[in-house]
């Protein structure tokens, strides 16, 4: 992957960067495996504004992706490697032996014409491969990693992501996610082997707000500029310090306040916070 900055030629070009793709090696999407993705302009079913800042942007289909690799045993095939436009991470295109199709996500390493296979034992830990986490070997970096068993992916599958299995015992297995956070899951839950690609992708600089408005982000007003009853930190005679951490709009805390709800069942997974008291930041 390499990212690609120009001469400086404009105001918007000054600090900008662009991502060339160089793993992407097909360029029209899988037309059975596209879905409509209507715009929702960051408003909920009743119309009401609950995401600030969207709006616009160019027309997407959404890329059905398998998340539960459902396909056991059965050997498949790397067709191309595409952009998705609704995630980070590129996606690799497999067709199975069967003549069946699916999106994956791509990690480092994958490639045209390589085999994948998604098993329900022990299976060759090469980058794609899917096996549950018991067959998989400790040390190795993982993707795409399931919570519940069969219910599919939840965990570490935006672009350069990866977890490390570092320990397997008494029905559970130990993560290291890029959190920092320690966690216990099981081990019939299934992930795939690998670090996720497009790792450069955090190294790139929109540069323009023209970029931004291409992406569906439109601009966005500081909570003190607003009025009183318009944000928590707004209003006041001129620069107010609103004596109050910084919120959002509907009072949630923006600098580092916890939002995991208390007392929950999986609270006991969690060997280690991603911030420790006594250890501080844990990274990979």
């Amino acid at each position: 992957m390499a990212i690609r900055i120009y001469k400086k030629t404009s105001a918007g070009r000054r600090n900008a960067s662009v991502n060339l793709h160089s793993e992407v090696t097909k360029n029209k999407p899988e037309k059975s495996l596209l879905k409509p993705k209507p715009k929702k302009g960051g408003r909920n079913h009743s119309g009401k504004i609950t995401v600030t800042s969207r709006g616009g942007g160019h027309k997407r289909r959404y890329r059905i992706i398998d998340f539960r690799r459902s396909k056991f045993d059965v050997p498949g095939t790397v067709v191309g490697i595409e952009y998705d436009p609704n995630r980070t991470c590129n996606i690799a295109l497999i067709q199975y032996e069967d003549g069946e199709k699916r999106y994956i996500l791509a990690p480092v390493g994958l490639t045209d014409g390589m085999p994948v296979m998604s098993a329900t034992g022990p299976a060759e830990p090469t980058p794609g491969n899917a096996m549950p986490l018991a067959n998989i070997p400790s040390g190795l970096s993982v993707h795409n990693i399931e919570m519940v068993p069969g219910k599919g992916g939840e965990m570490c599958r935006s672009a350069g992501t990866y977890a490390k299995l570092t320990n397997k015992e008494g029905g559970w297995a130990t993560l290291v996610l890029p959190s920092g956070e320690i966690r216990r899951v099981s081990l019939a839950c299934r992930a795939t082997i690998g670090q996720v690609g497009n790792t450069d992708h955090s190294l790139v600089k929109l540069g323009k707000a023209g970029r931004a408005r291409h992406m569906g982000r439109r601009p966005h007003t500081r909570g003190v500029a607003k009025n009183h009853h318009d944000h928590p930190t707004g209003g006041g005679d001129a620069r107010s310090k609103h004596n109050r951490p910084p919120a959002s709009r509907t009072g949630v805390l923006a600098k580092g306040g916890r939002t995991r709800k208390r007392g929950k069942a999986s609270d006991s997974m969690i060997i280690r916070r991603r911030r420790s008291k006594r250890y501080g930041q844990l990274t990979l």
